[in-house]
């Protein structure tokens, strides 16, 4: 009898793991390894996937998985518009943490956040987004899906043939996904792209603005949002360099958020009350915009019903009341259509037949995490689309009725390619930071170019005396941020790093750690941009005007924003069903008053 072999624990765990699956009816064959460091889960999936051909050698990660809920053909995939990104090699990864230990930071010079789209992007390249390929009727499904596939592949192979792995940004590889961009740009009259304020160059391919207003021959409104996390002089400057570059731009600023006026600037309870709050009734932007649309339709659609709701939402805001459950009790029924189609399986050609029905449809698009649900929910004035801080949260496009001639399409947030460290698109929220693997060198992205360790009031792991100056690398502040907080692993106890880096980068993405990018030239001029006209007009809508008349500062703006707590509703990025109560607000300066102004800090998610 031939003797037994050694059976270990983990393949014992494997074994059951697989039998689980098995029970749960999954086809695909997933695995699941725990990363001890970020508890993260490694998927390897067996299945054809119409994004990821044979004729793509690179190794594609599948985010934000989700379960499947049966089988059978018609059952709805989950995982069908999963974020889909390069694999970072594991000698890339390991090579990455060693320069996170040994690199000394050294803090950079403002000029260095002044960013060049031309250097981000490099118009005229390979580095495009897939256009749909031309198709006709007589096509039958298969034959237009293989044909998409093809140029899609074809799309990815000149991308990776002109850069290497290493100069390459993160960018979507899911055919799904940019099928939901092509459909929503059939269908819509006016496009707006929404970018977020602090890095706008980040949010905004050339590659589309040329499509849009050139071969569709749409207008496009460039939304500069999340304005209340930058500086008013900053703002107006970036909407001066798009109106320089891109001529056929129309620009709105918006905020889902803008500050209340009537509540005192030297307390921290406004930054909790405004986050918290969810008087979507309060966004600053939909007059703007309303204005933008009337000079794009020129008549050919009444829009008189869109003035009077904006009047009426104005008319019954009340900042003294943030929670907004009133106002949608009060209203009728929400109507929202949540379209799971696939473009590739209707005969919904770009008829190009503009305001069909006499109602415009406005397109949403944009990279993740810019806010484009919430700038839906603050047109709306309340909630109707589900939003979240996490990238890759809206699957599929949803259409809704603004008024009877305005129809809102939120499309999900696509990445396109382009030359910008992965390190700042982790600090965009591009990337979903509880699945990356090696968070440290984003933390020393950032500690480089904002005084992390001053904001934070950090102590050196390795000083005995707190007095006394320590060269800092990304590990180091991430260890001490550890300690601060008391993040400490399960068995060992020792400080946990990489939880530590997942809290600062949430942080960095929340605009609590404020980084924010600048456009070229903007250090020389900076006077002139703080003394602007509109600057002072910005400061007025804003709010930042405190009782005194004097405006405040941003560094004591940022700390005041930490006192909340990290597991509570942020901006733009809330949970579904989460933060829904109001939770009773501290004594006004009671956080200011504290020694460290994070203290007060609860458990964040990690």
């Amino acid at each position: 009898m031939p003797r037994k072999k050694p059976f270990s624990v983990k393949q014992k765990k494997k074994q059951l793991q697989d039998k689980r699956e098995r029970k749960r009816g999954l086809q695909d064959g997933l695995r699941s390894s725990s990363n001890s460091r970020s508890g993260s889960r490694e998927r390897r999936e067996e299945q054809t996937d119409t994004s990821d051909g044979e004729s793509v050698t690179h190794q594609i990660r599948r985010l934000n998985q989700q379960p499947s809920q049966g089988l059978g053909p018609r059952v709805y995939d989950p995982n069908r518009y999963r974020l889909h990104f390069e694999r970072d090699s594991r000698e890339e990864v390991e090579r990455r943490k060693r320069a996170a230990r040994e690199q000394v930071l050294q803090p950079l010079s403002a000029e260095v956040l002044e960013l060049d789209i031309r250097e981000v992007y490099q118009p005229g390249s390979v580095l495009d987004f897939p256009r749909r390929p031309p198709w006709s009727y007589e096509m039958s499904k298969e034959q237009l899906m293989n044909q998409e596939e093809r140029s899609f592949q074809e799309y990815l192979g000149k991308i990776h043939g002109a850069y290497t792995s290493e100069k390459l940004s993160y960018f979507e590889h899911n055919l799904e996904t940019w099928r939901q961009l092509w459909r929503v740009l059939e269908m819509s009259d006016i496009v707006l792209l929404i970018t977020d304020i602090r890095h706008p160059v980040v949010n905004f391919p050339p590659a589309l603005y040329e499509y849009v207003t050139g071969e569709l021959g749409l207008a496009l409104v460039l939304v500069l949002n999340k304005v209340d996390l930058a500086p008013p002089a900053l703002v107006v400057a970036w909407k001066h360099y798009f109106h320089q570059h891109y001529p056929q731009l129309h620009i709105v600023l918006f905020t889902s958020f803008p500050r209340d006026p009537r509540t005192p600037q030297d307390s921290s309870v406004l930054k909790k009350s405004r986050r918290r709050g969810r008087g979507w009734t309060r966004a600053l932007g939909p007059e703007q915009l309303l204005r933008a649309c009337e000079a794009i339709t020129v008549g050919k659609v009444d829009l008189s019903s869109w003035r009077e709701k904006i009047a009426r939402d104005v008319a019954g805001a009340t900042w003294g009341n943030g929670s907004g459950e009133e106002e949608e009790e009060e209203d009728g029924p929400v109507v929202l259509v949540e379209q799971q189609t696939d473009s590739a399986m209707e005969p919904a050609g770009p008829t190009r037949e503009h305001y069909k029905d006499g109602v415009v449809t406005i397109g949403c698009v944009g990279f993740p995490n810019v806010g484009k649900s919430s700038l839906i929910n603050g047109l709306v004035g309340r909630k109707v689309v589900s939003v979240s801080r996490t990238p890759g949260h809206t699957r599929y496009f949803q259409t809704y009725f603004l008024t009877p001639s305005v129809k809102l399409c939120d499309c999900p947030g696509l990445i396109f390619p382009s030359l910008l460290p992965r390190q700042l698109q982790v600090l965009a929220g591009i990337y979903p930071i509880a699945q990356i693997q090696e968070p440290y060198t984003a933390v020393g992205y950032l500690a480089s170019r904002i005084p992390v360790q001053a904001l934070l009031h950090l102590r050196h792991p390795e000083a005995e005396d707190p007095s006394a100056e320590h060269p800092w690398c990304a590990w180091d502040i991430c260890e001490a941020w550890a300690e601060k907080r008391g993040y400490k692993t399960a068995k060992a106890a020792r400080n946990d790093v990489y939880r530590a880096a997942n809290s600062l980068l949430r942080l960095a993405v929340d605009g609590r750690l404020s980084l924010c990018f600048h456009p070229p030239g903007y250090n020389e001029q900076k006077g002139t941009w703080e003394s602007h006209p509109e600057t002072m007009e910005l400061v007025v809508l804003q709010g930042r005007v405190g009782p005194s008349g004097d405006e405040e500062e941003e560094e004591e703006e940022e700390l005041s924003s930490s006192c909340e707590e990290e597991g509570e509703e942020d901006r733009d990025a809330d949970e579904e069903g989460e933060g829904d109560e109001d939770t009773p607000t501290s004594a006004p300066g009671s956080c200011l008053a504290a020694r460290n102004p994070y203290a007060l800090l609860g458990e964040d998610e990690c």
